[in-house]
């Protein structure tokens, strides 16, 4: 794997684990059209994950307020995992909010909100995932945007410095 792109379009992400918490940001040198395309669709499991941690191997959505979507894959340690939720905000190519909840647990769903904005030559995508209520999973959660988002740079583009 390449090394991660350095610079102004370096992925980035910081967990608040007392509050359950997860910024993250990206900028890409793609369409705000492109990037909202690859946050919600099947093209997910090209860039979300983290290689040697855990792979994404499928995911279907209905991407619509009120629609659901579901992700499955496996671990490093060959257990699988899978992943719902429910589209609460649809305003493509703008903003995307689902929430996010792993199956047959207790744990409260917690909730995934991106946005799209301009910036020079490309688009930045901030991250908030709250209401994280496990402190490892908030720190896993902050490793895993990272990662994917280091991907999603891969796949779709990096801004130069």
């Amino acid at each position: 794997m390449k090394e991660p792109v350095r610079g102004r379009g370096a992925a980035r992400a910081v967990a608040d684990l007392m509050d359950g918490k997860v910024l993250a940001s990206v900028e890409i040198a793609a369409s705000a059209e492109r990037v909202f395309g690859a946050l919600a669709s099947e093209e997910i499991v090209t860039w979300w994950g983290m290689p040697g941690v855990f792979e994404t191997l499928e995911w279907t959505g209905d991407v619509r307020p009120g629609g659901r979507w579901r992700a499955k894959g496996l671990r490093a340690n060959g257990q699988a995992w899978f992943l719902e939720g429910e589209f609460l905000e649809v305003d493509p190519p703008r903003k995307l909010v689902h929430t996010w909840h792993v199956p047959d647990t207790d744990e409260a769903p917690s909730l995934v909100t991106y946005l799209v904005e301009p910036v020079d030559k490309g688009v930045r995508i901030t991250l908030r995932h709250t209401g994280i209520t496990q402190r490892d999973s908030c720190m896993g959660a902050c490793m895993g945007w990272e990662s994917s988002f280091t991907r999603l740079v891969e796949l779709l583009g990096a801004l130069n410095a």
